[in-house]
C-alpha cells in the first residue's frame, strides 16, 4: 500500500486492520492514533529519535491530558505548545508526513 498522498486518503485507511510497513513509521504512529490505539502509537513515536517522533510524543501526551510531559516534548521538537484543537494538530502532523 503506496503513502497516502493527502489526509483524506489516510483517513480512508482507517478501514484496513494495520497501517502499510511501507509508511514512514511517523504516519503509523498517526494512524495507530486514529485507529484508537494509543499505546501503539506512543511506542512507535518513542523509537523515533527526531523532531518528528518528538512532536508525535508531545501530541501525544497533551492528549492523555498530561501538559507537564507534553511540553518537555514539545521543546525536544522544537515546538511551541500549539494553540490548535488536538484534531487540528493531528491534520497537521498527518499532512506534514505526507508532503515532506
Amino acid at each position: 500500500m503506496n503513502t497516502p498522498g493527502s489526509f483524506q486518503e489516510f483517513l480512508k485507511t482507517q478501514q484496513n486492520d494495520h497501517p502499510s510497513e511501507l509508511w514512514p513509521k511517523g504516519l503509523q504512529a498517526l494512524w495507530y492514533d486514529l485507529k484508537g490505539n494509543w499505546n501503539a502509537s506512543h511506542n512507535i513515536a518513542q523509537d523515533l529519535p527526531s523532531e518528528l517522533g518528538y512532536w508525535i510524543h508531545a501530541y501525544l501526551h497533551r492528549k492523555e491530558g498530561d501538559q507537564f510531559n507534553a511540553n518537555y516534548w514539545y521543546r525536544r521538537a522544537n515546538r511551541q505548545y500549539p494553540n490548535l484543537t488536538l484534531d487540528e494538530e493531528f491534520k497537521v502532523l498527518v499532512e506534514y508526513v505526507i508532503y515532506n
